[in-house]
């Protein structure tokens, strides 16, 4: 696996924290050279020194996934700096979680602007390279909201299911030199309910991550099976979720 990851270059967003910050750890332990996008440059600073103590290779580019310039800097910064890029991971995401009757508007625009337009401006940046490459891989990461429909979840699961369903048109478009994969994580020990307004849900969604989330890192892993694939080889979607998560 290590041998079919070396040298690629890719390209996260999100990678200041969590699920993003796992990614590109693991990313760089296996030779994969990481660029990184978010919005608090401290985070992005510190991550980077991490991976470069470790031995590893990795940039940064402040990122703001509903500016879709961001976006196209990001991309231009891995290949400017490396000659090509690979892998796109659109991590990026926000959970305003209310009843829909709550009519929290400015959540639901938040979401939309993050969870799907930043999915659809990271892909939209990415594709011309992949296309003159003649190669890349787009990995969205997508949740299990959505999958299972809950109370509070509905404009947050919306915004997923969104993900989803592009990313299963573009499989289809594809001929195949761009492949995509959709990875869905359950409840996992993120940073996510630290900035959600709703103080009862932000109180709920740490109870339950204390009880049973899995590691970023198991996502990580996700996402390392996925893009160590020969090029004849498209994983489509994953869910991986706590054993225990209903």
């Amino acid at each position: 696996m290590q041998n079919q990851l070396k040298g690629k270059v890719v390209a996260i967003t999100g990678g200041g924290s969590g699920i993003g910050k796992a990614i590109a750890r693991e990313l760089s332990k296996n030779g994969v050279k990481v660029v990184l996008g978010a919005r608090r440059i401290e985070l992005l600073k510190k991550v980077v020194e991490e991976i470069k103590k470790e031995g590893g290779e990795a940039s940064y580019v402040i990122t703001d996934v509903r500016n879709k310039m961001d976006l196209i800097a990001l991309v231009n910064k891995a290949v400017d700096k490396y000659g090509k890029l690979d892998v796109i991971i659109n991590n990026a995401g926000v959970s305003e979680l209310s009843r829909i009757d709550e009519l929290d508007i400015e959540g639901w625009e938040k979401m939309i602007d993050i969870n799907l337009k930043g999915v659809l401006y990271g892909m939209a940046a990415a594709i011309p390279h992949f296309k003159q490459q003649k190669s890349g891989h787009i990995v969205n990461i997508i949740s299990t909201s959505g999958i299972k429909i809950v109370p509070t979840q509905g404009v947050y699961a919306a915004t997923k299911n969104a993900v989803r369903t592009l990313s299963e048109a573009f499989r289809q478009e594809s001929d195949g030199s761009i492949r995509i994969t959709g990875i869905s994580p359950g409840v996992v020990k993120t940073d996510l309910a630290d900035h959600m307004k709703d103080q009862q849900m932000k109180a709920a969604i740490i109870e339950n991550m204390d009880r049973f989330a899995i590691s970023p890192y198991a996502i990580a892993n996700a996402v390392i099976y996925a893009i160590s694939q020969p090029p004849e080889v498209e994983v489509g979607d994953i869910v991986i979720r706590p054993s225990v998560q209903s």
